[in-house]
């Protein structure tokens, strides 16, 4: 039994965009995929909850359990970028300093929202377990430690460990180099099956599903 939606039927769900070679989990859990663009060579794990404007763009992971959600403002994720398992990335807050009501249960004018957009941009990694909250982001080639909490805007080509997590050193730029090589390729016109070389890593027992970190079916609503 496939655990992945096939082509087909992710084309019947609806999304804003959809891109080629995506591979997507059916214990995934997608609302308002209208609002939702996925771009190609693209997999969405087990448990992941997307919610609100959301724009993935291409050879981009998502591991299993984690949550995006956002309201108008957005979400997005460029290129070549990584997000690990449990990782929360949330673009919208209530008031945690009493001066309003909490939660979805109460109407919105007894209620104070921040909601603020949040970038990954192209060569990010997100530790495992590691949040992004309104104000947070990830510049080009950012890595963030496992079970770190970003709250501010970061440095390009940097790694990051922490609550709140602090600029620890360079991050290598040798992934530049690895990238047009990928492109080039045959592993990225390998479309056999979605997430462009998936079947491949599958085969020689290379492929994980996690990511590492610097530190010593989708039910549609």
């Amino acid at each position: 039994m496939n655990s992945f939606y096939t082509i087909e039927e992710l084309q019947t769900l609806g999304f804003k965009s959809l891109g080629k070679d995506v591979l997507l989990s059916k214990k995934a859990s997608v609302y308002n995929p209208q609002n939702i663009s996925i771009g190609n060579n693209v997999r969405i794990d087990d448990f992941v909850i997307l919610s609100g404007h959301i724009n993935i763009k291409n050879h981009v992971h998502i591991s299993t359990g984690s949550v995006l959600m956002a309201k108008e403002e957005g979400i997005y994720i460029d290129d070549f970028s990584a997000v690990s398992v449990q990782c929360k990335i949330l673009g919208s807050s209530d008031d945690f300093k009493g001066e309003a009501l909490v939660g979805p249960c109460i109407p919105m004018e007894y209620r104070k929202i921040t909601s603020k957009p949040i970038k990954l941009e192209k060569f990010s990694l997100l530790g495992c377990g590691s949040i992004i909250l309104p104000g947070g982001s990830l510049a080009e080639g950012v890595s963030v430690g496992a079970s770190s909490l970003v709250i501010r805007p970061t440095k390009a080509w940097s790694v990051y460990f922490g609550i709140p997590a602090k600029r620890l050193m360079q991050r290598d730029k040798n992934l530049l180099k690895l990238s047009e090589e990928f492109l080039d390729s045959s592993f990225n016109t390998d479309k056999a099956m979605g997430g462009g070389a998936y079947k491949r890593f599958l085969n020689k027992s290379l492929y994980n599903s996690s990511h590492t970190s610097p530190h010593p079916s989708v039910r549609v609503a």
